[in-house]
């Protein structure tokens, strides 16, 4: 095991060996192993933005298996699902690549203010299916964000005892917060820091935009001068915001989207020091070869720099 990996490995002092054996095989899995960068297949788009919007782009992706092959060639770190989508295939690909059960999932069949989330998988399905950590989204800004606090610490409670690696989606959404504020940086930054908080050991959030969203918060980045002109500097600070940069932050894909733009982002990772992405519709939403060039592409950009990130300096 390389230093890199050994020194991302020391930030969990309070694990135990099954958990950071999991995160170990998370981090040396893939083209991108023993760098410290991910790159994750994420596949939940069936359940959260229903089967047609999805995957009609490209039929194939209809069918589960097809994920875990194309997570396989492009030499993901892992790959990502529900309970349906990973009992599809977990046994026909057992142990070919590391799998994340995502334990809890939200439709859109109703038009909701304040958004959660459905429990739909446990940590024991997880360990039946021989995953190496379980995934949960929480949506700070929405009305019903503690009872999803308070969820996800029973959760990775019982997975961490059972030595299973914690994702946490944190996707500000709700009443609480204007469509801008979704993706701004002073709550964007809040977010990874409340799923920190909360005992992730590898957080997912959105890139964030430059809007200030909290007049309490606008003053301090005025008065401090954080920079966040660029999505650099916005990346570095919210890497800075989980625990000074001792916690992994990788940032999701979005929407499909321009390559151009989508690269564009990717520089901005690697440059700010985020510890990669969580790549789903900009890469199954296309034909598999070309899914694949992609991924290539973006795991090539995280490889460039052999020096290891540095920790964010504090203001």
């Amino acid at each position: 095991m390389n230093s890199r990996v050994q020194e991302i490995l020391s930030w969990y002092g309070s694990d135990n060996p099954g958990t950071l054996t999991n995160l170990a095989r998370l981090l040396n899995h893939g083209r991108l192993a023993g760098t410290g960068k991910l790159v994750i297949l994420p596949v939940d788009q069936g359940f959260e933005h229903g089967p047609a919007r999805s995957f009609a782009p490209n039929p194939p992706a209809y069918d589960p298996r097809y994920h875990f092959e194309l997570a396989i060639a492009a030499g993901c770190n892992a790959y990502a699902a529900p309970l349906g989508f990973l009992e599809a295939g977990a046994r026909e690909f057992a142990g070919e690549i590391p799998l994340i059960l995502k334990v809890n999932d939200h439709d859109v069949l109703l038009d909701e203010a304040d958004p959660t989330q459905a429990l739909t998988g446990s940590v024991q399905d997880a360990l039946r299916l021989g995953c190496v950590g379980v995934g949960f989204t929480i949506y700070p800004g929405s009305s019903h964000r503690f009872e999803m606090y308070q969820q996800i610490r029973a959760y990775a409670e019982e997975a961490k005892r059972y030595g299973l690696v914690v994702v946490i989606w944190s996707y500000p959404r709700g009443s609480g917060l204007s469509k801008a504020g979704e993706t701004a940086i002073d709550v964007t930054g809040y977010a990874a820091q409340i799923a920190a908080q909360l005992g992730a050991h590898i957080i997912k959030v959105k890139l964030p935009t430059d809007h200030i969203e909290q007049d309490a918060a606008r003053k301090v980045y005025e008065q401090t001068q954080i920079p966040i002109a660029t999505l650099a500097e916005r990346v570095r600070h919210v890497v800075q915001c989980t625990f000074a940069g001792r916690r992994i932050v990788i940032f999701s894909g979005g929407a499909a989207e321009a390559d151009k733009v989508l690269i564009e982002g990717i520089r901005a990772i690697q440059e700010g020091g985020g510890f990669g992405s969580i790549i789903g519709r900009n890469s199954f939403q296309r034909p598999q070869a070309e899914a694949i060039q992609l991924l290539h592409t973006i795991m090539d950009i995280y490889s460039e720099s052999t020096v290891p990130a540095q920790t964010p300096v504090l203001n």
